[in-house]
């Protein structure tokens, strides 16, 4: 399976909307999950009807509205950048349903999709409404912003997660999988990450690889760019001088998110 680094690429939607990632079903591998980047100009609109997919709409940097049916949730969105490291505004709208943004600053938004066929209110998540988490240790610490987490009653199939991974450190270390439908010990969970960078010439390493090594590859990822996650372990590597975001989209046949950890590896856990 190669491929799996998506670079950022810039495409006129309409006059004041650029989409910089679309990763779907037709131009992957994936099955469970999907993603779009826009950047929109202040006053730029998108809108969308959903089939049978459920989308949840994050205000990654500045201000926008979302409107879905009736409901109007104005002015969302906490940051300017993504690296104030401050929870922002996501809106979750289920399948079967249209959807509008507009932007009332120039704004980055990321639209995170699974399949969904049981409908659900459509809901405003809060900035505050995001557990915070400090993971890891060492080299090995990141902080996590849970937008979607796997105990969330909002959603059908969606997990969305922010992680920020500072100068020199891992993440999604040590290797973890989650590719094997096999609960309660592992569930199968496809996964696509959307990278930042600060400062934005920066790169990170992301390897994906398999038990058996007929997935192995490994990528310098730029800011912007994405990585696909269909199966295998997925660690991340940030070099000095530069800090790492990136925001997570996962969905599988059953919501629920339990990986395994590489066995050679795992025992960097139990440091002092």
């Amino acid at each position: 399976m190669g491929n799996l680094l998506r670079k950022k690429e810039a495409t006129k939607i309409n006059e004041k909307v650029t989409q910089i990632q679309e990763i779907n079903e037709s131009n992957s591998s994936l099955e469970y999950t999907a993603l779009r980047v826009l950047d929109m100009e202040i006053g730029g609109q998108y809108e969308e009807e959903l089939a049978k997919w459920e989308v949840c709409i994050v205000v990654l940097a500045g201000k926008a509205d979302v409107k879905q049916g009736g409901q109007v949730f104005e002015n969302i969105g906490t940051r300017d950048s993504v690296f104030e490291r401050i929870p922002t505004d996501s809106v979750y709208v289920s399948n079967d349903q249209s959807f509008k943004i507009t932007a009332n600053t120039d704004a980055r938004i990321v639209l995170c999709y699974a399949p969904s066929t049981e409908k659900k209110e459509t809901t405003l998540i809060k900035a505050e409404d995001n557990s915070i988490e400090n993971r890891g240790k060492y080299s090995n610490k990141r902080l996590v912003h849970n937008i979607l987490p796997d105990d969330s009653p909002l959603a059908n199939s969606l997990l969305v997660v922010e992680v920020y991974t500072d100068s020199g450190n891992w993440s999604s270390y040590p290797p973890h999988k989650h590719d094997e439908d096999n609960l309660p010990h592992e569930s199968f969970l496809e996964e696509i990450y959307y990278h930042e960078m600060d400062p934005e010439q920066g790169f990170v390493f992301q390897r994906v690889y398999t038990e058996d090594r007929s997935i192995d590859e490994l990528n310098a990822v730029y800011n912007q760019d994405s990585i696909l996650v269909a199966a295998g372990y997925h660690p991340v590597a940030v070099p000095d001088g530069y800090d790492n975001y990136y925001l997570n989209v996962m969905a599988g046949p059953v919501r629920k998110w339990e990986f395994h950890n590489e066995k050679a590896h795992e025992w960097i856990l139990d440091r002092d």
